[in-house]
Order: structure tokens, then sequence, then C-alpha cells
């Protein structure tokens, strides 16, 4: 007889079908790292939407060198209080877990090595780099389910005409909805989550 432990394993060793009751946060820990068909390079990055596995396309190396220099950026900048990471999980509920671009988030959640993810309530800021695959998500999808968890910074980041625009947004506590602050291009000045000024030159 299969009990409930082999059944969720069988389940996760063919993980593009979900499991009864849906996919939720806690099953991402668990994914076969090789794929559904143990094969190594099948494995790409997953989030969790509303129940629903997305899969990210390779990124481009525009894409990257954002990536880079937006930690590097606000690494160098960032008070003691606060760590800078990248493709770490992101905890909304139980059936939201994206992975954003780049986040700011408490020290003491950063000093700990073994986590994979973390709670709205440890991060200060969220950045999300636009690519063709993920605009409707970056600019739509994603941004609410952040305000409403109560994040208090977000940062869209995009590519138009080869020059670096980042839109700065703030959370409104009283809606729940992020507010647009200012549109920043070639770089980005701010003042909170704390002060920081990072140019990015050409975005070619």
């Amino acid at each position: 007889m299969t009990n409930a432990a082999e059944l969720a394993d069988d389940i996760l060793a063919n993980w593009p079908y979900p499991p009864k009751g849906g996919w939720t946060a806690d099953h991402l820990d668990r994914l076969p790292l090789d794929g559904p068909n143990g094969e190594p390079e099948f494995f790409i990055r997953v989030e969790l939407i509303d129940g629903a596995l997305v899969f990210r396309s390779p990124q481009t190396r525009f894409h990257e060198r954002m990536v880079s220099s937006l930690r590097i950026g606000l690494s160098g900048q960032a008070p003691a209080v606060f760590s800078v990471v990248g493709g770490m999980d992101l905890w909304l509920d139980a059936h939201s877990r994206t992975c954003p671009d780049v986040m700011v988030i408490d020290a003491v959640a950063g000093a700990d090595l073994d986590r994979t993810s973390y709670q709205a309530e440890e991060v200060y800021l969220v950045v999300e780099v636009v690519s063709p695959e993920s605009a409707h998500r970056d600019r739509v999808v994603k941004p609410p389910k952040y305000a409403r968890s109560g994040i208090s910074h977000f940062w869209r980041v995009e590519k138009k005409e080869n020059q670096l625009v980042v839109y700065v947004f703030e959370l409104d506590p009283a809606t729940c909805a992020y507010g647009l602050v200012k549109i920043d291009r070639g770089r980005v000045a701010v003042d909170l989550p704390f002060p920081v000024d990072i140019a990015f030159g050409n975005a070619g």
C-alpha cells in the first residue's frame, strides 16, 4: 500500500502535472533539479503564481548585465542592516512564490545561508528586470501581489530604444497599491529604502 509521503514523492517526480489540490509554495523546495525526465539540461527556474507553475525562459545578456549592475550597486551602497540578493525566492502566500531578479532584504535573514526563500516582511525592495517573455508578469501580475504583501518599494527596469529606464514605485499603505514616484533614465537615484545612486551607462 502506498502511503501519503510516497504518493507525494511520485507526484513531484512528474512535476509538470499538479498534485491534488494544486501546487503550493512549499512544493518548490522539493522539485527535482534534473527535470521531469531526468535530463539536467531541462531544468529552468520555476515560479509559482496563483498556484500555476511558470517556467522562466533563458535570459538575455542585457538582463544578466542589468541584474549584475543592480546587485553590485545596491550592495556597495546599502547600510549594514540590509542585504542584497538575486535569484532567490519570495514567498508571498501559499499559492504564490516568485523569484525576483533582485531583492533588498533584512540583513539577519540574509545571514542564514540555508535559506531558499524569504517572507515579504523581510523584504524592503523588489526589482524586476523586464524581458520579452516576462513583460506581462513584471508589469501587470506581480506588482499588485508585492504591494498587497506589504513590500514598500518596487522598481521595474526596462530597455527602451537602447536606453535603460527605471520605474520607481512606492507603496501607499492606505490602498495597498503602488504609486509611481519617478522615472529615471540611464541611472537610478533614490532616498528610500536607503540613499542610492547607480549609473548604468548605455543599455545596448
